[in-house]
Order: C-alpha cells, then sequence, then structure tokens
C-alpha cells in the first residue's frame, strides 16, 4: 500500500513539473518598449519591428512620452503610428521652459504618471535606451516595480551630464546591449554581470546599412534642399544644447551658423533637442534669419530612412550629435564635432573634432578642411545584425531566476574571456586576403590566430578582374563568417611590392603581380563590405604575424626575413613596425652583398635577393641541369628543364652533388652577410626566418653571425617560423590588433 501511495506521489509530481514546462515553453515574453523622442526611436524601432515580427515568441507593448508628443517637435508619435504600431499608451511628460528647472519636474511627472500605465501593461521587460531624462524616468519606475530592464547603448562615454544618467540608467538596468568592445568594457568594470551584456552593435545600423544604397536618394535630397542641389555638395547640421555648459553651447551654436552662412553651401539645419538650452539656440536660429536664408533649409524632424540618404550623401555634418560619430561613420562623411558633447565617444577617422569652438574662423577652417572629402566606411558601432543578437538575448532570459542584481566587483574579467553563450560573444575575427603572384587568398582568421576558412583562386592578370575576383571572394566570406558564428572587425590586405598603408595605396608592384602600380585597394573594398580596411607589404605583414602570434610575440626589437620566390622582411623596433620615409623600409632582400654580383631583378647587382632566393637558386639550378651537372644517383629523373626548381638543388646538394653545395654555400653566405649588416645596423635582439627555404638558411646564416658579426651581436639568436600562413595571420593582425587595443 506504502509503494502504490509512493508512486502515485511521484506521477503527480511528474505531471506537475511537466505542466510547468509545458506552461513555460508556450509563454510569450511581453516586452514593453518605452520611446521618447525622434532619435531614440530610430534605435529603437527595428527591434520593435523584429519582436513584432516574431508573435509566437514575444508580445509587444508601446509607450510614447517626452517630446514625441509636442507640436514644435514635430509631433513624432505620427511615424510611430505610419509604422503600423499600436501605441499602448501616450504620457504627456515633458513641463515646457526648456531649462534646467523644467527637465527636473519632467523627470518627477514621468514619475508621476508611469506607475499606473505599467501596472497596467505588466511587461516582462521594459526596453529603455540611452541617456535622456526621460529614459531615467523609466527605469526607476520599473525598478522599484520589479520590472526587468534591458538598456541599450550603456557603457558609452560621450562627454555631458548624459554620461551620468546614462551610467545610473545602467545600475538600474538588469540586462545590457551594448554597441562597443569599449562599452562592455566600461559596463564590466562598472560591476555588471558580464554572463548579462550582449555585444550587439547599434540597432540603427541594421536599417541604415540595409537601406541606404536606395535608387531614389537624390530625389530624397531635392525634397529637403531644393532643385539645384547637388551629391556631396550640400551640409546637414545638428547641434544641440550641452547642459552642464549651456551659455557656451549657446555661443558655439551662434558661431556655427555664422560660420556655415559664410560658407555659402546649401545646408539642411535639423531643430535642436529638447534639453535645457533649446529655446534659447531656436532664438539664436531667428535672429540669424536662417528659416528665411535661401541657403538653408530649417526643419523639426526627418524621417530616419529619408536622414540616412541626407547623411550618407551630404558634403559633410557638423554639430555634436550623436549620429556624427556613430551614423555617420558607416558611411565615410565627414563630421565637423563641435563642443565637448561626444568627445568621449569613440570614433572613425572621418570625424575631426573642434574642442574649443570659440571663433567662427576655427569652425570655418574646419568645414574648409572637412568638406566633400570621403573617409573609408567604419563599423566601430555595428554591422548590420543587432536585432538578431537582441531577440536571441530576450529569447534566452530565464524570468525563474531571481530579479535582484547582483553586482560582479573586481577583479574584472579581461577583455579575452570568452562566454558559453553564443549570442553573448561571437568569435572577434578579421578577413585577411594575400596577393600573391600566382593564388589569391581570402581567409577567416579568429582573434587567437585560427584560420577558421580559407578560399584560394588564381590570381588574375589584369586589374579589373583582379579587383572584381576580390570582392567577390571577400563578399562570399562575409556571408559565411555569419553562420560560422565570426565577427568580421575590418580587412586586411597582404600584397608584394612598396605599399602606403596610410593611404592604403600599392605604389609599386613587384613584376610577378601585373597591373598593380599606383592602386587604391582600401577604398573599393571599404565601400563593398561596409569595413575598415588595412594594406601592408608581405613582408611587413609576415613580421606582425610573428609579432602577434609567433616567435616575436613580446619581443621588443626583431627582424624577420622571408626566404620565398623573393627575399623579403620586415623590422620591429620598439615594438613598432618601420615602415621609413618613403615605405621602402626593410626591403632586406635589396641589401647588397657584392659589388659585382649577379643582376637582381630590381636592376641593380649582388643583392641578396640575385643569390639566395627561390627565384636566383631555380635559375641556377636549371644551368646545371641543361650542362647535366644537377642529377646524381638517388634523384628522380628531370626531362624538362622546365620542371627545375630550388628544391631539386637542395636535393642534389644533400645527396652530395658539389655543384649544388657550391651554390647553396655561397647562397647561405650571401643572405648571412646581409643579416649581419642589419645586426649591426639596428641591433634586434632576434632574427626570424620565414618562407620554404627558411629551415635550409638557419644554420649557414647562425654560423655566418659567429664569424662576422661583431662580438656584441654574435650571441643574437636566429629562429626558424613555426606559422604555416604568415602573409593571412600579418593581414588579420592589422585588423586585430587595431579594433580591439588601438595600438597599431
Amino acid at each position: 500500500m506504502k509503494m502504490e501511495l509512493y508512486y502515485l506521489r511521484m506521477q503527480r509530481m511528474r505531471e506537475k513539473t511537466d505542466k510547468m514546462e509545458e506552461n513555460k515553453a508556450t509563454r510569450k515574453l511581453r516586452v514593453c518598449v518605452a520611446t521618447c523622442n525622434r532619435a531614440d526611436y530610430s534605435k529603437l524601432a527595428p527591434i520593435m519591428f523584429g519582436i513584432k515580427a516574431n508573435p509566437d515568441e514575444f508580445e509587444l507593448e508601446v509607450v510614447v512620452l517626452g517630446s514625441h508628443l509636442i507640436d514644435d517637435y514635430g509631433n513624432t508619435f505620427r511615424m510611430i503610428e505610419q509604422d503600423d504600431f499600436d501605441i499602448g499608451s501616450k504620457l504627456h511628460t515633458i513641463v515646457r521652459g526648456e531649462d534646467e528647472a523644467a527637465m527636473v519636474e519632467s523627470v518627477g511627472l514621468a514619475l508621476v504618471k508611469l506607475p499606473d500605465v505599467l501596472h497596467r501593461l505588466r511587461p516582462d521587460i521594459l526596453v529603455v535606451h540611452g541617456d535622456r531624462f526621460d529614459a531615467l524616468a523609466l527605469a526607476t519606475a520599473a525598478a522599484l516595480m520589479n520590472i526587468r530592464i534591458l538598456h541599450l547603448e550603456g557603457g558609452e562615454v560621450s562627454g555631458t551630464i548624459d554620461d551620468s544618467i546614462r551610467h545610473a540608467i545602467s545600475k538600474l538596468a538588469h540586462y545590457h546591449a551594448c554597441c562597443t568592445r569599449t562599452a562592455e568594457q566600461h559596463l564590466i568594470a562598472m560591476c555588471e554581470d558580464h554572463t548579462r551584456i550582449l555585444l550587439a552593435g547599434c540597432p540603427s545600423y541594421d536599417k541604415l546599412l540595409a537601406a541606404h544604397h536606395r535608387d531614389d536618394y537624390m530625389d530624397i535630397i531635392r525634397n529637403w534642399l531644393g532643385d539645384n542641389v547637388k551629391e556631396h555638395d550640400y551640409i546637414v547640421a545638428l547641434q544641440h544644447p550641452v547642459t552642464t555648459d549651456i551659455k557656451n553651447s549657446i555661443k558655439i551654436y551662434e558661431l556655427m551658423l555664422d560660420a556655415l552662412i559664410s560658407f555659402n553651401k546649401k545646408t539642411l539645419v535639423l531643430f535642436p533637442n529638447i534639453d535645457a538650452g533649446s529655446k534659447e539656440m531656436v532664438r539664436v536660429m531667428r535672429k540669424k534669419g536662417v528659416e528665411q536664408h535661401p541657403n538653408f533649409r530649417a526643419v523639426k524632424h526627418v524621417p530616419f530612412e529619408q536622414f540616412i540618404q541626407l547623411v550618407c550623401h551630404a558634403g559633410a555634418m557638423i554639430g555634436n550629435s550623436s549620429c556624427g560619430v556613430r551614423e555617420a561613420g558607416a558611411f565615410g562623411t565627414p563630421v565637423i564635432n563641435l563642443g565637448s558633447r561626444q568627445t568621449g565617444r569613440e570614433t572613425g577617422e572621418n570625424v575631426l573634432h573642434v574642442r574649443d569652438a570659440d571663433t567662427q574662423n576655427k569652425i570655418y577652417h574646419a568645414l574648409d578642411l572637412q568638406f566633400g572629402k570621403r573617409y573609408p566606411c567604419s563599423k566601430i558601432y555595428g554591422d548590420g545584425n543587432a536585432v538578431p543578437r537582441i531577440l536571441k538575448f530576450l529569447q534566452a532570459i530565464d524570468l525563474d531566476e531571481p530579479l535582484q542584481k547582483t553586482f560582479c566587483f573586481p577583479p574584472v574579467k579581461e577583455w579575452d574571456i570568452s562566454q558559453d553563450i553564443d549570442h553573448i560573444l561571437e568569435t572577434q575575427s578579421a578577413l585577411a586576403v594575400d596577393l600573391g603572384g600566382t593564388n589569391l587568398r581570402v581567409a577567416i582568421v579568429s582573434m587567437r590566430g585560427k584560420i577558421v576558412k580559407k578560399y584560394t583562386q588564381a590570381n588574375p592578370k589584369t586589374y579589373e578582374t583582379r579587383i572584381e575576383l576580390i570582392l567577390k571572394m571577400c563578399t562570399e566570406a562575409v556571408i559565411d563568417a555569419v553562420h560560422l558564428n565570426c565577427r568580421i572587425l575590418g580587412v586586411g590586405v597582404s600584397t608584394g611590392g612598396r605599399v602606403n598603408p596610410q593611404e592604403g595605396v600599392i605604389l609599386h608592384s613587384t613584376k610577378l603581380i601585373q597591373e598593380w602600380s599606383a592602386v587604391d585597394i582600401r577604398t573599393p573594398i571599404s565601400d563593398a563590405l561596409h569595413l575598415p580596411v588595412w594594406v601592408d607589404n608581405d613582408g611587413n605583414c609576415a613580421t606582425l604575424a610573428e609579432k602577434k602570434f609567433g616567435h616575436g610575440k613580446g619581443v621588443e626589437n626583431f627582424v624577420t626575413i622571408i626566404t620565398g620566390t623573393g627575399i623579403g622582411g620586415g623590422i620591429i623596433q620598439h615594438n613598432e613596425l618601420i615602415h621609413g620615409s618613403t615605405f621602402c623600409a626593410a626591403e632586406l632582400g635589396h641589401i647588397m652583398v657584392s659589388l659585382d654580383g649577379p643582376e637582381c631583378m630590381c636592376g641593380s647587382r649582388g643583392c641578396i635577393e640575385a643569390y639566395a632566393s627561390g627565384m636566383a637558386l631555380q635559375k641556377e639550378a636549371k644551368r646545371l641541369h641543361d650542362e647535366e651537372l644537377l642529377e646524381v644517383e638517388g634523384m628522380v629523373d628531370l626531362k624538362k628543364a622546365e620542371s627545375v626548381s630550388a628544391i631539386h638543388l637542395i636535393n642534389a646538394a644533400r645527396l652530395g652533388n658539389c655543384k649544388a653545395e657550391a651554390i647553396l654555400r655561397t647562397a647561405g653566405m650571401a643572405l648571412g652577410v646581409g643579416i649581419v649588416n642589419i645586426l649591426h645596423m639596428v641591433n634586434p635582439s632576434l632574427v626570424i626566418l620565414s618562407g620554404v627555404l627558411a629551415a635550409h638558411y638557419q644554420a649557414p646564416v647562425q654560423q655566418v653571425i659567429g664569424q662576422r658579426a661583431l662580438t656584441s651581436a654574435q650571441s643574437i639568436q636566429v629562429l626558424t617560423s613555426n606559422l604555416e600562413e604568415p602573409a593571412l595571420l600579418g593581414a588579420a593582425s592589422m585588423v586585430l590588433d587595431y579594433t580591439t587595443r588601438r595600438i597599431y
């Protein structure tokens, strides 16, 4: 009887557990998205569309408050309705006055009205964006009502009171979706639990990267600025008050308008936000007659999709809006950032800061420097895949876990500690391109130097087909990277010849790569992929590979010698790669070791490359073969001169061919003498031999150093590289080091 009761009790417990699991599986997550103004809606709208597109997983509630409901700021709640979202509540929370007291009163009014709305909606989670005072009221109300909060764009630094508000919201929030690695590290340093931080990217990038290539962009530009305006020949101006320095921000606004009037270009001026000081800024604008000026169009609001087109095709953007340092970078649009409002943010190279904007002339000069330029597209703030990550993050939230936040006090998680949850941290990766004389190779390379996937094609002979193939292979790799859970941070290109890495231009190519001189390789790749691009010589790339992944890791001064078809290399001095004044430093293969030696491909004589390169050894091997002096007993019969290579010469020497031995002895001596010259010039602590001939040359080179180097240099060690793909790894290291640690 007792056993029957036990089994009956166990069966009921199993049924109860199964029912609870079934309810949990079928229950939708109720998500409330609260939007306060036109700016935060551009970030929240893509998430709202994503939630709406998944009705089996989520229920969406929309709350609108703040400046959305004010006529002077465009009644922008209408665009939410036009996007076909049902607004559950409209809260009039703004106390007019546009001064510090009005901001405080607006927060208080919102806190009075929000409890009833949140009690009625009963969301599982509230999504709050950014750093506005309205958002602080939302987060405060939700936290006190035990509602989970997901905060977007926490951890960033902009240099004003917004920082304090943003960080306060982060402390109230239970979950975080941030845009950059630096922002993630700031949140961790603020003792937030790293398992509740998602490195997502900015949601607005999902929309702008997908939509900015529109055929009707000129129609949009003309609609806002008139029929006579041309692409890249107008300015977008957007300046907001700085609430901690209102007087100075109004002065900067006045100087900006004076500079724009003098600059005499068509200009779209957007009204400032509703922060304290905005009313005075509007008065300045009207006093200057901007609304009646023929070169100006002053507007309260532009729909985000159209605003994207206007920023993308502008000659410049000026002001202190976060759009200038965030979204504009995705298009390479030149930006002049005025004052202190955005000085703490991460920016691309398209941003020129005028922090002390105290004269009209200084602002005019900045316009003159920036207007009409185009910069490489930057993806610092996102890659267009933020919304899928955020939706996956929301789905993973366990509503049964304790609501009370726990803080993770030091020690802080290091930057490279990976997570067990795949949607929190993807593999940070680079796209590496290696242009060789024979093959064109592209690879996805992880942060730890693992080649995740490699693509190889024959290198075309003409410029047009080569560029077309590079873009095709890179595009394919970027698509594959998504499925491989790799986040591509940028593109690194390794190529033969002399390269200007600052401009991304191949100045002069080797004879092995045709039609490859005076080529801007950075721009077409950056424009096609919307990724930052780095370019360098293959010898320098191999050296960077050793510095990050090989024997050079942690070594302050070393030299890499590449022994392959030619002879090349790179020099690391005080942890920096040496390029030289005309980018021909470390052309190590063209160090002369004899005044009357064999002719080199560079046109000179007696270069190391003329003695020790694969081509030089192949030339000698063919000569011996033609004279029937190459083959010895034990070698494979060679019938065609075209099949003879340097390897056959090395094999012949190993089998006792004295002629082959003499040639290799001379080659090793030439390379060794050249390296002794390098030791006496730059005094590295390590020499690394890389390439297919490296193992053969190590012993002869070490011997020559012992015989001919100064006593102080004879102890310098010579190692052979253990990297299988130094060119690809070096190209990747340019991306990985710069985008994650900003040291290259």
